[in-house]
């Protein structure tokens, strides 16, 4: 698929897709682990939500690319489902390290706002998906959404937080921040380019 053209955008694909059910799925199980978690302050209960999470994120987008069944409303539904997770999650870490809270609000701006912001963009381009959106910007889809970078934007934060090192969990959350801002202001200026903004 090319950026020009247009079939993505006139199809926003089935919902009835297995990797959409595993989003539904690993959502649900991830948020009610996690709420559990929070309600009894369990570590091995938040443990065990984050691993949902991840497993299961990493679970739907293997299967719409092996499967061929990747659409612009399953990237959107993915995109919402992380926010949902995300949320709940670091709410519970929030609660069982306290001293992480600066860090939590830090990171969650980011990923609330900037990242749903950009995750969203390829929306203004015949895109299936983030994914594809090297075909726009290629320094912008390997900052925010190859596989290194989703790895390190979600996992590093998170990571150094769980071995107690809160400044280095600071200093990476503000570097996300960073790389947010330079990517949203990427975008904005190819959507004024393309006469969209």
């Amino acid at each position: 698929m090319t950026v020009t053209d247009s079939r993505a955008v006139l199809q926003i694909g089935s919902f009835r897709t297995v990797p959409n059910i595993i989003t539904a799925v690993r959502t649900a199980v991830a948020v009610a682990v996690g709420v559990a978690a929070l309600v009894s302050g369990s570590w091995t209960l938040l443990v065990a939500a984050y691993g949902c999470y991840w497993l299961g994120d990493v679970l739907d987008g293997w299967s719409a690319r092996r499967l061929r069944q990747e659409t612009r409303v399953g990237a959107v539904f993915d995109i919402v489902s992380d926010r949902a997770c995300t949320a709940v999650l670091c709410l519970t870490l929030v609660t069982l390290i306290p001293e992480a809270a600066v860090v939590a609000v830090v990171f969650l701006l980011s990923f609330m706002v900037l990242d749903t912001i950009l995750s969203l963009a390829f929306l203004c381009w015949p895109l299936v998906s983030p994914n594809d959106f090297h075909l726009v910007d290629w320094w912008v889809w390997a900052l925010n959404w190859s596989p290194p970078a989703k790895a390190a934007n979600t996992a590093g934060v998170i990571a150094a937080v769980a071995f107690g090192q809160y400044l280095l969990a600071l200093g990476l959350a503000l570097i996300v921040v960073a790389v947010k801002l330079w990517s949203t202001a990427s975008v904005i200026r190819l959507l004024g380019r393309r006469g969209r903004a």
